[in-house]
């Protein structure tokens, strides 16, 4: 008990130093992540605009506008948000973990060589999350895709509702839902980009003129992209192709016409419903169906036997009876 009383009197001294040091550390670490925090939250938020956070950063789908654009934004700035609030964290609290236990007199070198190792056995035994991870942090930085787009990424398509770091939210047209993890998606196809182009194709027969349908189909669509709802989807005049196929059933004519992103198919189904009416109204024939089979030949009537060939049978019977 004198030996311990006496170290205390003589080391009280450093002991409140150092605890009072370690108290500091904890107390600026938290300051410093608090006010990180703050900071990343404020410029995540655009309150009608463009986030502070995203105004660095490219955005490839300018032409959406409403809601749909806010929630894009809005998911794309909370997402780059968190990951960087989640490594403020870990570097604050790191750092103030080691300093802690350089002041406790702990060597820091065995601690962070093993901290190494773990971290090279976590990267091995994690590397799908590790993949999943990183692969949504790039496509998020460089705005592959977001909310309201309409994508195919290979094991499904349809349009984005959600867009995480590990995972991607997916409804397809029949209104399925798909969970496809960001590690997963090797190659990305959007729809919702820049602008789209509307393929129309109508068949027509054989028998018909092309030069007339031609004409019709042109009239048709240049009349119907300048009334509504087209109109308010169009980027450009509409283009004839012209002959886009020909088989044994029919002819195929292609009409093109750029319309902005994710519109495309609705202005599909209102020109060819159009042109089919007008294409009928202008005597252009369908094309005729094929037979799947061939008739079967009609085979002659089977021939009765004649009075010769009856006699001569009598006469080979007689003949053999004498």
């Amino acid at each position: 008990m004198v030996l311990a009383a006496d170290w205390l009197e003589t080391n009280w001294p450093s002991l409140v130093t150092g605890a009072v040091q370690i108290l500091v550390i904890l107390v600026i670490a938290v300051v410093v992540r608090t006010v990180a925090h703050r900071m990343i939250n404020r410029m995540t938020r655009g309150n009608g605009e463009i986030p502070p956070l995203l105004r660095p950063l490219r955005e490839r789908a300018p032409q959406m506008i409403g809601a749909q654009w806010s929630e894009r934004r809005r998911q794309r700035a909370m997402t780059i948000g968190s990951v960087l609030k989640s490594v403020t964290t870990f570097v604050t609290y790191g750092l103030a973990f080691l300093v802690v236990l350089s002041k406790l007199g702990f060597d820091l070198t065995p601690i962070i060589a093993s901290a190494g190792v773990l971290g090279v056995a976590f990267g091995f035994g994690a590397q799908s999350l590790v993949r999943d991870f990183l692969s949504g942090i790039f496509m998020m930085l460089e705005d592959q895709y977001g909310v309201g787009d309409v994508i195919d990424i290979g094991q499904a398509s349809g349009t984005v509702e959600s867009v995480g770091l590990r995972v991607t939210t997916l409804r397809d047209g029949e209104g399925t839902v798909w969970y496809v993890r960001n590690g997963e998606v090797v190659r990305v196809g959007n729809s919702s980009q820049g602008f789209a182009v509307a393929v129309v194709d109508v068949p027509m027969g054989h028998l018909s003129d092309v030069n007339t349908a031609l004409t019709v189909l042109g009239e048709v669509a240049n009349a119907a992209v300048t009334e509504s709802p087209l109109d308010a989807d169009m980027l450009d005049t509409p283009q004839v192709l012209g002959i886009e196929k020909v088989t044994s059933e029919g002819i195929t004519l292609r009409l093109t016409v750029k319309v902005r992103p994710g519109r495309q198919w609705a202005t599909q189904r209102a020109l060819r419903a159009r042109i089919m009416a007008a294409f009928a109204a202008a005597g252009v024939k369908p094309p005729t169906p094929r037979q799947d089979h061939e008739p079967e030949p009609v085979r002659p009537p089977a021939s009765r036997p004649t009075d010769s060939d009856m006699g001569g049978g009598d006469a080979r019977t007689t003949g053999l009876g004498s």
